[in-house]
């Protein structure tokens, strides 16, 4: 069984697709999975450095701007397809304002306000951007489902954090 980070799965999932350079898997990235799996250019440079060592990708010859593209070979195929046969382990809430708000006695309760405000304009905004994402397979739908429905889970619960936040 390959030892695949989800990460370096992710990227040979995309390179199934086509042949890509890194700083293109990185804008796929963000654009298919940025919202519910980050990557940052360096971890997508490194992922792809390991997988060519283990003859998962080859890289092709260097272009313009130094750019090289990757595609992905018979046993990054395979690779992938074991690393998809694993079930994947329970989620990690990692919510950067959940985790001040754990903490928010320590807070100004106008800056925690502010804090909330802020973000209740970033889940707005990724709602609206959601709701006019054209899908086409059935499981892009899926994945677009679970968006729509987060945001507005997260939407609903700001809805409620002044009560929730008041001392009783």
């Amino acid at each position: 069984m390959p030892d695949l980070n989800p990460t370096a799965a992710s990227l040979l999932g995309f390179l199934h697709e086509g042949d890509f350079s890194g700083y293109d898997l990185v804008r796929v990235a963000e654009q298919l999975i940025g919202d519910f799996w980050s990557l940052s250019q360096s971890q997508v440079y490194r992922e792809l450095a390991a997988l060519t060592e283990r003859g998962y990708v080859e890289g092709g010859e260097v272009g313009a701007r130094s750019k090289r593209r990757y595609r992905i070979t018979d046993a990054g195929r395979d690779a992938f397809a074991q690393w998809l046969s694993v079930p994947p382990s329970p989620e990690q809430i990692r919510f950067p304002l959940l985790l001040t708000i754990a903490f928010g006695a320590h807070v100004d309760r106008d800056r925690l306000s502010r804090f909330i405000d802020d973000h209740r304009r970033e889940h707005e905004k990724r709602l609206r951007e959601y709701r006019e994402t054209v899908t086409v397979t059935p499981q892009q739908r899926a994945t677009l489902a679970f968006g729509l429905r987060y945001e507005q889970a997260v939407l609903d619960w700001m809805d409620d954090l002044p009560a929730l936040l008041t001392d009783d």
